[in-house]
């Protein structure tokens, strides 16, 4: 039981975590980025609404997220049935499920990080380069998202740091199935509701906290260096 040796289910737990938090951080990267901008840049009719919806994660009780996707994306939610009959992805019970709670909590983060970094950037030189003849799509993808770039790594990294720590939604849309759904959060619980499991639940615990830490920082960093590019 020395600190350094973990045992098998501790680092299936571990591994699972970071398995979880880069799948759901990566998928949601890209809508994160596109709604990002909308909300960053566009005026369009529903826009107070879209806000809405992408911050509501923050606010909810995790389990009320975990109750509406275990709805939308079981197997026998509309959403759910859809992947399963078309795709052969299951989301209820299963470590792709995870994932999917995963990124949904860390969403609002994610899409902050980025549009705080979006409405920072410097438009005089979008302007300079549609003079200089570049269309609008080579505009965004050689200029806007370059000067954007360390806060989407910011908010990529905050987002994993809460995937990493999500547990009321995990728990509730894909339960604690070890191996399988049991992610460092849930093992932690599960350590602390079993006789003689404190020991175990706290060098997990210390485990995620170093994590977090390190999230925090890097986060930290980058959104130091994008303050410099902006102000240089």
């Amino acid at each position: 039981m020395d600190w350094p040796h973990f045992s098998p289910d501790e680092w299936d737990a571990i591994r699972l975590s970071f398995r979880v938090a880069t799948v759901g951080t990566l998928v949601s990267l890209p809508a994160g980025v596109f709604i990002a901008y909308a909300l960053a840049r566009w005026r369009f009719p529903g826009k107070f609404l879209l806000d809405g919806l992408v911050h509501l994660p923050l606010v909810l009780p995790p389990v009320v997220t975990g109750y509406i996707l275990l709805v939308l994306f079981g197997r026998k939610g509309p959403i759910g049935a859809f992947f399963d009959q078309y795709f052969g992805i299951i989301f209820s019970f299963r470590w792709t499920g995870a994932a999917l709670a995963a990124g949904v909590m860390g969403f609002p983060l994610l899409v902050r990080a980025i549009r705080l970094s979006f409405e920072a950037a410097d438009r005089r030189l979008e302007e300079a380069a549609r003079t200089l003849g570049a269309s609008g799509l080579a505009v965004f993808f050689t200029v806007i998202l370059p000067l954007a770039l360390p806060g989407i790594l910011a908010g990529a990294v905050l987002a994993f740091a809460k995937a990493l720590g999500e547990f009321g939604a995990t728990i509730t849309f894909v339960s604690n199935i070890p191996g399988e759904t049991r992610t460092l959060p849930t093992a932690i619980y599960t350590y602390t509701q079993a006789p003689g499991g404190d020991f175990f639940a706290a060098r997990l615990a210390a485990v995620a906290v170093v994590l977090s830490l390190l999230a925090l920082l890097v986060s930290e960093f980058l959104s130091r260096r994008m303050a410099a590019r902006i102000s240089g």
